[in-house]
């Protein structure tokens, strides 16, 4: 059997393990455009700032390719898929040909239309290269300005702060992590960001990049006509799935490419897995792209074993984030913002520690939590299983709202449901 594996992130890995769970014997070749072993995204910002070294960042030792017969080839750009020959095609024009192949191509930047990007010392951030050249530009800079205030925008202001420029995040929705966060826990993370030296203007965005005589980058015009010097811009509005090698091949697409439960595409023997994947959502009874770590994981195993001849299922998924602002942990998971009438909310507060729980009916569907995270996996299993706690449910938010003791009562729920802490 004959593995093509595009791409070298949590999906391809995932593919992988997932293969070689059933077949030691296959043929397993994995092509990425990025230069470096498997690493860890999430660490990007850290490494920018000077906090996690570059040996650090492999989430997997080098070993990995050789101990699963992997042939690695990076560096390289597949530009082509031939599903009616099983080709793949890279941009030296190589062609490989597969048995079975997974599509893990992740996502790719949003860049709006905004006058002025063409100046220097522009940059996105969803890769190490892009840490690179931020941290090579970096050295007598004073000011940076971020445009975007979801996940990757907050995590770029802060490694360029802790190179020690002046960050401002513009963001237009109405709080930093608008989408996931509440107008209580936006408001905390936004103050540790600010006393941790880190500005944030909510409400805006940008119209207008300026440039100096030299072609750099030197101000950004706001919505409102206010300007804000920089002379670096990092553009973190969003990301998309880089379904670039899909066009012409028959492969069905929505905002991702749309895959079954055994995450198989429209077209038989090819699969796709990770933020390019549209996939089962378990709260919203529909297929969604939720690009966070551990559901890439899970679908590139999934797909890896189904490749491989196995009957795996995928369950479905969550939205979730986790994120540490300077020293203060934040967990959100479910349904944290789009609060109907047929939901339920309880709510804990003492300073910067901030819990909060959404019922629908007797059933767990999302909670933030802020300060203090320790026992947030055991949540996440319980909005996951859409499991009913009628029978615990008051003691729960009792102890949320008038206690704060949320750690025994979650043991209790456990230990309940036989559920695993996952701290």
């Amino acid at each position: 059997m004959r593995y093509v594996i595009i791409g070298n992130s949590y999906a391809g890995v995932g593919a992988v393990e997932g293969i070689r769970e059933l077949d030691r014997e296959g043929e397993i070749t994995m092509i990425s455009d990025e230069r470096y072993l498997a690493y860890a995204r999430p660490l990007i910002s850290y490494n920018l700032g000077g906090h996690v070294s570059s040996k650090n960042m492999y989430y997997r030792p080098a070993g990995f390719y050789k101990k699963n017969d992997v042939r690695l080839i990076l560096g390289k750009k597949v530009i082509r898929i031939n599903s009616a020959r099983r080709q793949i095609s890279l941009e030296d024009g190589t062609v490989f040909e597969y048995d079975r192949l997974l599509i893990g191509t992740g996502g790719r930047p949003f860049i709006p239309p905004i006058e002025g990007l063409e100046a220097h010392n522009i940059f996105s951030f969803t890769k190490w290269d892009d840490a690179k050249k931020i941290r090579k530009v970096a050295n007598g800079k004073k000011k940076a300005v971020v445009i975007g205030g979801g996940l990757i925008g907050l995590k770029a202001a802060q490694g360029i702060n802790d190179l020690g420029l002046q960050v401002t995040i513009v963001e237009l929705g109405p709080r930093i992590l608008a989408v996931a966060l509440d107008e209580v826990s936006g408001a905390i993370v936004s103050r540790q960001l600010r006393e941790n030296g880190i500005r944030s203007i909510t409400g805006h965005t940008a119209k207008k990049i300026l440039s100096d005589g030299k072609d750099n980058v030197c101000g950004v015009v706001l919505d409102n006509d206010k300007k804000l010097e920089c002379e670096i811009l990092i553009v973190a509005i969003g990301v998309r799935p880089n379904m670039d090698l899909v066009g012409g091949t028959g492969i069905r697409v929505n905002r991702g490419i749309l895959v079954d439960r055994s995450m198989m595409t429209s077209i038989e023997n090819i699969y796709a897995a990770g933020d390019v994947a549209e996939a089962p959502d378990i709260l919203n009874n529909r297929d969604s792209v939720i690009a966070i770590v551990p559901l890439a994981y899970e679908q590139g195993r999934v797909a890896g074993a189904n490749m491989a001849g196995g009957r795996r299922v995928y369950t479905g998924g969550i939205g979730m984030n986790s994120v540490e602002v300077y020293a203060l942990p934040v967990m959100t998971m479910g349904i944290t913002n789009q609060i109907s009438e047929t939901h339920e909310v309880k709510a804990f507060r003492k300073g910067k520690v901030y819990r909060k729980l959404v019922f629908e009916g007797n059933r767990l569907v999302g909670a933030v939590l802020v300060g203090q995270v320790d026992y947030g996996g055991i949540l996440t299993r319980f909005i996951r299983s859409r499991a009913d706690i009628t029978h615990i449910k008051r003691e729960l938010t009792e102890h949320v709202l008038r206690k704060g003791e949320f750690g025994p009562v979650l043991l209790k729920i456990a230990d309940t449901f036989n559920v695993a802490l996952v701290a």
